[in-house]
């Protein structure tokens, strides 16, 4: 049986007193609760990931074929509907509400890409938590010192801020640690 961490079990206890939001996730500031399905990225999604990223398709393409990719898309649709009718082959940008990726070495899972709005951030920066709390991992999280809603997930999600990260383009990151 797995041994909860003092902070899941603390996520637990909050839950239970009904602090819990709808997403499964605390929450510590109120907002509205979209409606959204968190899925595995699809090759397909690749132009929609591109978009919300601002990054080129085959770039984004490749990142879901290296590393552990989950998107929220609006939950408002229907799941069984053919989307083949997409201008994006399958994926399209305004469904999407935001992705991750992430990938695991030695003790620690690394969030290599994470972006969209501050609830889909929460509910997909939950994803590798929930890998790494299985595992007895810690997950690591660089965050753009703008990055507001990766700032809010992570620290809902119970992270610790840990100091500066490495620049990225010449901007300064922040660094976000979440220990088993």
């Amino acid at each position: 049986m797995l041994q909860s961490s003092p902070r899941t079990r603390s996520r637990l206890e909050r839950a239970a007193n009904g602090d819990e939001c709808a997403t499964g996730i605390y929450c510590r500031a109120p907002h509205y609760h979209t409606p959204m399905n968190v899925r595995d990225a699809l090759e397909a999604d690749a132009d929609a990931l591109a978009s919300i990223a601002d990054s080129p398709t085959d770039v984004m393409r490749n990142l879901v074929h290296d590393r552990t990719v989950r998107v929220a898309e609006d939950g408002s649709h229907d799941p069984n509907a053919d989307v083949s009718d997409s201008q994006y082959s399958g994926s399209d940008p305004e469904d999407l509400l935001g992705f991750i990726s992430f990938d695991a070495r030695e003790d620690t899972v690394h969030v290599t890409q994470l972006d969209g709005t501050c609830e889909a951030c929460t509910r997909l920066l939950a994803e590798p938590v929930r890998f790494a709390e299985r595992e007895s991992m810690a997950v690591e999280v660089l965050a753009a010192q703008d990055a507001d809603s990766i700032e809010t997930a992570a620290e809902d999600l119970g992270f610790e801020r840990r100091g500066h990260g490495p620049r990225f383009d010449g901007s300064p990151t922040v660094r976000f640690r979440l220990e088993p």
